[in-house]
């Protein structure tokens, strides 16, 4: 005997409902199969909407019953010979009358209890089994249909309730004899021992499944679902992840805790108990293996398993100096969270004593204050503990996997990953099994950093940079051309990938969060959005993605005025733009300390030798304990070039229209041609040599009439030359 379970998500239509059935005919060669089954995909909301509408005093809830209606009977329509349809109906509309009867009961007297919750949800998997038997039967296999929710016994804790395991492994013996070959069976449902109905709570149809295999000693249990096996993370928010061949039991239970949505965790316990193997499988793709789950772990495998997050966290801390070395604190917290309900995710508390912190599920956040301020109330009056402080909009991070056991550095380097993309951590918890480090932290960071976390510990062979590119005339256009040009060999021969997420000039910008197609970059821009520059670095930074690099291509004041901002945001700022660090030594220092406490990267490599490694060379000199004295060379291509062009034959003004018009100059030639744009190579080779200096400490001597200078504009420049 083997365990199956389909979930909503492969029985969406009366086409997906064929395919399951054929995987179900398939697997009955080869050995006997209790299937169980969800509600038909998105059934169980619409149930939830016609009870709350209903209850609401809202008369819309019968257009919800109605969808349900048509969808149960449609699929019917569509699956059952039409010479047994009548039947099919008839059982199927009884159910629908009494869900409809429910729902008027909760119109009338403007209430829905749990008890009347569970009567209408749990009608979703009874109606879908049912249906999926008898199109089974008329195709010609042996099936028998079981009433799951008279053999699964629970206590009256509506809309979760706890499972008897006696009596339910009883009566699931004694139901399913091994003369069966094939038991359809709806998941979800249970029923108290003087037989009202009940539900399992979320992902209760896995819990079914778990009890029916631990109840037949099955051989498996696979749950077969939308994807093929577990994640290395959520492929919704990470692009990468990839499938996990193979998790003991204990992995999957942290990860599924954690926001891994693929099994119910409370479905594992049963199975461990009796070793009994569980595989994901995918129902489009069934011949694909998927990931097992079984007592065991390689330890060839990789030390993290996989990464998952769970949302709507707050954070509680109960703090005071009056606590330090006074037992019966955290029993009194931990005690009247219990009695108001509230389930305690995450525990962490200094060795101060000084500080305990919780995480709950933030719509538990008002009811726990209100419990805490009642049982601490004479403390915080004779300020023994400090006000109960609550943080919400909080997430929790899992890394998780066996092989961590013991392994040093892996938490570094999470921290390392976080820190590096300004990833606040405000609580870290490690159990004492080693198998999972959690941290809390800004719900609104949650994507960048498991992107950067699965990088780190699954993608390490390549790294992604998201870059944002301001400025496109020739150093830009010609940047992206390189990188058009080298995207190729950089990921195959360096393990870089180069990904153009932004790009702007003076007029216009574009976003691609999944990287600008640079082939046609000119196209993209101009059909771009118009361009300004705060609107175009708050978009950057709101996009949080990991590894971010601006790239600045201007000569503008006003961009090198952004980098102090965009690097507090822990995205790497690289300039061709000379203006930032030339500027007064207090910013060009501010530039440098700022990246050093972000984690992050400003690089101006080509503010002086072009694209030769002259900062850094000069910067490992000094650090390796090296003094420059005097640095001699020629730093200005542009008047190397006016120069060694002007001869007799030709006037000055011609040779720098020549240097201009091939791009020699700055896109203004009176920096190049007032000895400025020198000077300020001259000041930046100095800073990385060492020395603090400002722009007015160097001298130059001109060699143009200085009113030449003062004209208006940079053609009656050239004119006047």
């Amino acid at each position: 005997m083997r365990v199956l379970k389909f979930g909503g998500s492969s029985v969406t239509s009366p086409e997906s409902i064929k395919k399951v059935c054929a995987i179900i005919r398939n697997e009955l060669k080869s050995s006997r199969l209790a299937v169980v089954f969800s509600a038909f995909g998105g059934i169980t909301n619409q149930l939830i909407a016609c009870g709350e509408k209903a209850a609401a005093g809202d008369s819309n809830y019968r257009d919800e019953c109605q969808a349900v209606r048509d969808r149960h009977i449609q699929a019917i329509l569509e699956l059952i010979p039409k010479e047994s349809q009548e039947d099919v109906q008839n059982q199927v509309k009884l159910m629908l009358s009494d869900l409809e009867e429910m729902c008027y009961g909760a119109y009338l007297v403007k209430e829905l209890s749990g008890r009347s919750k569970d009567h209408i949800v749990g009608y979703g998997e009874r109606m879908s089994s049912y249906i999926v038997s008898e199109y089974l039967k008329a195709e010609g296999v042996n099936v028998a249909f079981c009433k799951s929710w008279e053999l699964i016994k629970t206590d009256n804790n509506f809309t979760k309730a706890a499972v008897d395991m006696e009596s339910t492994v009883k009566n699931i013996k004694v139901a399913c004899p091994e003369s069966i070959d094939l038991l359809i069976v709806p998941g979800f449902v249970g029923s108290t021992k003087d037989g009202q109905l009940t539900t399992l709570g979320r992902g209760g149809s896995d819990y079914t499944a778990s009890l029916f295999a631990y109840s037949l000693d099955a051989k498996a249990m696979e749950k077969w679902t939308d994807v093929e096996g577990m994640l290395t993370a959520d492929p919704r928010v990470v692009d990468n992840a990839t499938q996990i061949e193979t998790l003991s039991y204990q992995e999957a239970m942290e990860l599924c805790h954690f926001g891994a949505k693929v099994i119910y965790p409370p479905t594992i316990q049963p199975l461990l108990e009796k070793q009994i193997p569980i595989y994901v499988r995918s129902t489009f793709h069934p011949e694909h293996p998927g990931t097992i789950i079984n007592g065991s772990f390689s330890k060839n495998e990789g030390n993290i398993k996989g990464l998952s997050s769970i949302d709507g966290i707050a954070l509680l801390s109960l703090s005071g100096g009056g606590m330090v070395g006074v037992p019966g604190f955290s029993k009194r917290l931990f005690s009247a969270l219990a009695s108001a309900y509230v389930n305690v995710i995450l525990i962490t508390q200094a060795s101060s004593e000084h500080t305990i912190t919780v995480g709950i599920q933030a719509s538990d956040a008002d009811k726990a204050m209100e419990m805490l301020q009642e049982e601490f109330g004479y403390d915080l009056q004779r300020g023994i503990v400090d006000p109960i402080h609550i943080e919400k909009d909080k997430s929790i991070i899992a890394i998780v996997g066996d092989n961590m056991r013991s392994q040093s550095g892996l938490s570094g380097k999470a921290f390392y990953e976080l820190g590096r993309n300004n990833v606040n951590i405000r609580a870290i918890a490690q159990g004492s099994s080693e198998r999972n480090i959690s941290v809390v932290i800004e719900s609104k960071d949650v994507q960048k950093a498991l992107n950067s976390l699965h990088q780190s510990f699954f993608e390490t062979q390549v790294k992604r940079l998201n870059l944002f590119l301001v400025g496109v005339g020739n150093v830009g256009g010609t940047l992206i051309q390189q990188i058009h040009n080298q995207q190729v060999t950089l990921l195959n021969d360096h393990k870089i990938e180069l990904r153009v997420v932004g790009l702007a000039n003076s007029k216009k910008s574009a976003f691609d969060v999944g990287g600008i197609d640079i082939s046609i970059w000119k196209e993209r821009l101009q059909e771009g959005r118009e361009m300004t520059l705060r609107e175009f670095c708050s978009h950057m930074i709101e996009l949080n993605l990991s590894n971010s690099v601006f790239v600045d291509n201007t000569a503008s004041e006003a961009v090198a005025a952004e980098y102090a901002d965009i690097l507090k945001e822990s995205i790497s700022v690289i300039a061709s733009n000379k203006i930032a660090a030339s500027s007064e030594q207090k910013n060009y220092e501010l530039l440098k300390s700022l990246a050093l406490k972000h984690s992050t990267d400003y690089k101006y490599e080509t503010n002086v030798g072009a694209g030769l490694p002259v900062i850094d060379t000069i910067h490992s000199l000094v650090k390796s304990g090296d003094r420059i004295n005097e640095i001699h060379a020629v730093l200005s291509g542009s008047l190397n070039f006016i120069f060694n062009g002007f001869t007799a034959e030709t006037t000055f003004r011609d040779v720098v229209k020549q240097a201009m018009a091939e791009g020699y100059t700055e896109p203004d030639p009176r920096i190049d041609l007032s000895g400025k744009d020198v000077m300020r190579k001259i000041l930046i080779l100095a800073r990385v040599a060492g020395y603090d200096l400002e722009m007015e400490q160097i001298e130059s001597k001109a060699f143009l009439a200085e009113e030449v200078f003062s004209l208006p504009s940079v053609e009656d420049f050239v004119s006047g030359l």
